[in-house]
């Protein structure tokens, strides 16, 4: 199954490090693309700094019918479990 890395910091962190093939949709922006990531096809992997803030993005996801997705804490994390696939 494919999966989409969506690193909800902003784009000032995001532009310091991030996971590899990472989108980058604030938190504060993630309702306005909801339509746009219902497209998706597989999973949907959410992170942050400290899995804070990917947290909450992980409620508005499930809160807007989404079944496939993970809540991957910090963005180093993710890029960790990624590079050792």
């Amino acid at each position: 199954m494919s999966q989409t890395v969506i690193d909800v910091r902003t784009p000032e962190e995001y532009a310091f490090g991030h996971a590899k093939n990472s989108m980058n949709i604030p938190l504060q922006e993630l309702n306005e693309h909801i339509e746009e990531l219902k497209k998706i096809n597989g999973e949907i992997l959410v992170c942050c700094a400290s899995g804070v803030r990917s947290a909450k993005a992980y409620r508005i996801l499930q809160q807007n019918g989404f079944n496939k997705i993970s809540n991957g804490g910090s963005w180093v994390d993710v890029e960790e479990m990624i590079a050792n696939r």
